[in-house]
């Protein structure tokens, strides 16, 4: 079968053990070689095994090898950046590899999203100020449904993790102004989380376009928006007050 892999938001250690026992173990590699850190590859992925990048391949070369891969009786990988679930495009890669009847599995892996909060030190659920949490994208080459543009989602008010918008930040701020957000909304945009040269730059989304312009980021970043991005405190929550009882504790 084929196993689809989240490799983790690109440090190699931040893969999962079945994950990287799995890549360990293939005799077929393909990865999507512009976004998984290559390292990953290196660290866990046999000399003699056969590796393909994906950013140069269409989906049907990508499950030509697969399908060869399998027929031919090897373990084959097909490794995504985060978690494979998140802008992964591996739904039509499982509906091609119904339709020629090869099973596979999904190892689920960190998001980037998850990488980012680690990085700013943050807690993205804050007591009684967001327990909600937003992952979404601006609509570019790939549309979003109306329902889910950004003006909309941000009326919530919530924490938002915005992937793959980071080359349109102008743009993204002007939407975000129209829901619940003010100029005065803390602001991280995150750059390659958890890379030996990841980046952060902090800011509101008065003055956030502007910081990210000049630090020349345009790729690879999360933008979070939202009160839980510029603070560490909130009100506590209840697990740990003494005053509060459950099952495990009276």
């Amino acid at each position: 079968m084929v196993h689809f892999i989240g490799a983790g938001p690109g440090n190699p250690e931040l893969i999962t053990v079945k994950g990287a026992r799995l890549i360990e173990e293939a005799d077929v590699v393909i990865y999507a070689g512009s976004l998984v850190n290559r390292q990953v590859i290196d660290a866990y992925a046999r000399p003699e095994a056969a590796i393909h990048n994906s950013a140069s391949m269409n989906l049907e070369e990508m499950v030509q090898v697969m399908a060869e891969g399998v027929r031919a009786g090897k373990k084959v990988v097909r490794v995504h950046t985060g978690d494979p679930s998140l802008y992964g495009a591996i739904g039509e890669q499982m509906e091609e590899l119904e339709k020629l009847g090869i099973p596979y599995t999904v190892v689920p892996g960190v998001s980037s999203a998850f990488a980012a909060s680690a990085a700013l030190g943050i807690e993205y659920t804050i007591p009684e100020v967001t327990q909600t949490v937003i992952l979404t994208r601006m609509a570019g080459r790939t549309p979003v449904p109306d329902s889910e543009r950004i003006a909309e989602l941000a009326k919530h008010g919530s924490t938002m993790v915005v992937f793959l918008t980071t080359q349109a930040i102008e743009e993204l701020v002007t939407e975000l102004l129209k829901g619940q957000y003010t100029t005065e909304t803390p602001v991280a945009v995150v750059e390659k989380a958890s890379w030996p040269e990841e980046r952060i730059v902090r800011g509101t989304l008065a003055n956030i376009a502007e910081k990210v312009k000049e630090a020349g980021i345009r790729k690879t970043a999360l933008i979070i928006v939202g009160e839980a991005t510029g603070r560490k405190g909130g009100e506590k929550s209840k697990l740990y007050d003494r005053e509060f009882t459950h099952e495990y504790r009276s």
